[in-house]
Parts: C-alpha cells; structure tokens; sequence
C-alpha cells in the first residue's frame, strides 16, 4: 500500500510591507521574522516539506538558512493588492511541476505570527482529519461583547442584546481568527481558490501564541511574548537541582579577542554586567568554577575579583572536572557547564546541562542542551546566571 505525501506547508512572505517596512527580515529575538515561521514548520514535518513564496532575494537567503525551500514569486502577486491566494495558487503549480505530484493536504502559515510552534501545525492537520473536514484554521476563544453604531448614530450589539447583561460563562462560544495557519484538502482548494471551502472548521489555538505582527506596537509585544517563551524553554532545560556551575573562560567571560602591550603583557575585554549576575548566583548556594587551558595571569585576577574558584593551565579539562566533580562530592547531573569552543566539548558531554555562549563553534553547539542568546563576553555569563535565578524564584 502506498504511504501517502506528508502535508506540505507554504509560508507567504514579500518584501513590501507597508505598516512595517521589511518586517519579515526584521530581527525578532536575535533572527529574522520569518525564520520563527520557517523553524516551526521544519520541525513538525521536515525542511522538505517547508516552502516559502517570495520576490526578494533576502528573505530567501533566510528562508533557506533556516531550512526551508524558495518559490520566486512573480512581482504581479506581490503587489499591495495581491491575494495570499494567488500566491498559494502559483505556489502549488510550482511545487507540482518540481515534484510532479503535490499532497491531499497542505498549510498556509503566516510569517506575522511568529509565536507559532510546531505542535500548533501538527495539531491544525490533526482537527481537521479528526472532523473529515476539508479546510481549517485556527482561532482563540473570544468573550468579547461586539457593538457597532446603527443607522441612527445609537451604539447597538453585534453579538449580544445589549439589554441582557450575560456572564462569560453564559454566552456561547465564539473565536476570533487569529491569522496564523490555515490547513486545506489540496484539490479543494485549487478548485475553489479559497481558503475556506466545503465544511471549515476551528482549530483553537492558545491566546499566548497567537500574537500578529502588523505595526512596531505588535513587533514590540511579539518580542517580549517570545523571549519568555525562549526563557522558559530553556529554564526547563535546567537541572531541577543545580549544585554547581562550571565556566569556561576565553570566550565564555571574554569575546574571545586578547590585546598585548610592548612588553608583552596581554590583556582582554569582559562584560561588566557578568559580576552582578555570578554574585547573585553565588549568593544563592551554587559553587562556581572557572575552568581554563589558559595559564595567562588574568585568569586567575578575573576570578579572584569575581571571587570564584579558579583552575587553569588545565591540558585536560574533562578529567579535571571529573576529578573536582568527584572530590567536592558534586552529582555531574546537577551541573551547568558554560563553554564555547572544541576543548569543552568533553566538560560539556560530562555535565547534566551543557550550555554554550551564542557564538560557539559549531563542533561545540552540537554538544549543547541549550544556545544561549548572547555572545561570549557580551552578556552571556550574565544571561545564564539570570536564567537560573528568575526561573527559580
């Protein structure tokens, strides 16, 4: 028996944007709009299945940096006055043409609904196979009282008798569309060029992620909405019980760069900020460590201003861990490592939650349970202790 194509999702993004000028390419929490879109429909059906339809070469360069396939979308159905329709129509019949077949079902996304994750476009598909349905979208369940002036100046109820008073647990449920996804039977749409045809149902979605970018208000509120989403998610990444936290120290507590004088003393930058948030820490009964290859003296003056246990000059860092993990009877699952390059790759496979600053090597990335946002030297020191610390209050 033949296993049928999986959906296919179609992400819609031009390069005019009149309310927010090039906002699909703004950056929203350190990448670009569209590529919060693009992330979630790779994960729930794979990089490719995910198409974005677009006429500007620099959101495709970001489209196919964050996984996805690019359709070049003619300038005619970019226009103020295109439909996303037209786009998804033209979308198809190129996707058919290169595979020469297309899928029953497909999902129209949105980029200006960045909060979208990937279980919310799983679980659209999910609504609308379990009701047979032939198109869906999804909604947040609404309590709002509608009103609307009538003919004679006089405000009048759309959704309620403005006479009757009901309590929210009265009315009778309603959703407001939320404009993030869309899931359609492939044939039906091409026959009817319509986003909802035949029977359409509601997919409800929760409010937290349902926020649509429109104007640099919403861009604003977007950006605070997801950073404590992306907070969270890594807060929970954390061990329930942290006992210690382990720190690399050139381009963890620096940027990585070094200064010599004449006379060949060296010297490097560190951000400020990262003492308040690892007095904060040690305040709170965490042991802290720095753990370096460096036998540079400046290591060891950082730390011991920073007042934190200082071993460098370390060849081998993993056993040295292993070795200081074991003598101050510290459980290596209760353990946070901070690195950024290849020697830590060892302490950070040893620990229960291995970390790396933003700019890390990718050989290192790949040996980590959380990115964090900020780069060595620049905030990242400050950004894990914060996200110990706010997460356990």
């Amino acid at each position: 028996m033949e296993t049928p194509m999986k959906p296919i999702c179609i992400i819609p993004a031009r390069g005019g944007s009149k309310g927010l000028p090039r906002k699909n390419v703004l950056p929203l929490c350190g990448r670009p709009l569209l590529a919060w879109n693009v992330m979630a429909a790779v994960e729930a059906y794979g990089g490719d299945s995910v198409f974005v339809t677009t006429d500007d070469t620099e959101i495709a360069k970001v489209a196919i940096t964050y996984g996805a396939r690019v359709i070049m979308r003619p300038a005619q159905l970019a226009e103020d006055n295109s439909s996303s329709e037209d786009a998804l129509i033209h979308a198809l019949q190129e996707i058919c043409e290169q595979n020469g077949s297309l899928p029953e079902k497909f999902l129209f996304l949105q980029c200006t609904s960045p909060l979208t994750a990937a279980q919310d476009i799983r679980a659209i598909m999910e609504t609308m196979e379990g009701s047979q349905a032939d198109s869906a979208f999804s909604a947040t369940p609404s309590h709002r009282f509608l009103w609307r002036p009538d003919d004679n100046g006089n405000a009048a109820g759309v959704n309620h008798d403005s006479r009757i008073r009901l309590r929210r647990q009265d009315c009778d449920p309603e959703y407001s569309e939320n404009g993030a996804i869309y899931a359609m039977r492939t044939e039906g749409f091409l026959k009817n060029k319509h986003r909802f045809f035949g029977k359409t149902v509601v997919h409800e979605m929760p409010e937290e992620r349902s926020w649509e970018v429109d104007s640099p208000t919403d861009f604003a509120v977007a950006e605070i909405l997801l950073g404590n989403r992306i907070s969270m998610e890594k807060f929970q990444l954390l061990p329930s019980k942290i006992e210690a936290v382990i720190f690399d120290f050139d381009g963890v507590m620096t940027d990585n760069r070094v200064t010599t004088d004449q006379h060949g003393n060296e010297s490097v930058a560190c951000d400020r900020s990262d003492g308040m948030g690892i007095s904060k820490l040690r305040e709170s009964g965490i042991r802290l460590l720095v753990l370096s290859t460096e036998e540079n003296p400046v290591v060891a003056a950082r730390c011991s201003k920073l007042k934190i246990e200082c071993i460098h000059g370390q060849s081998d860092k993993a056993a040295r861990l292993r070795q200081w993990l074991k003598e101050e009877q510290i459980n290596p699952e209760n353990t946070v490592y901070l690195g950024n390059d290849i020697n830590d790759t060892g302490c950070l496979d040893i620990v229960g939650c291995p970390v790396v600053v933003a700019d890390a090597y990718s050989e290192a990335k790949q040996h980590a349970l959380i990115v964090l946002e900020m780069p060595g030297g620049k905030g990242a020191v400050r950004e894990l202790c914060d996200l110990i610390l706010n997460g356990s209050r």
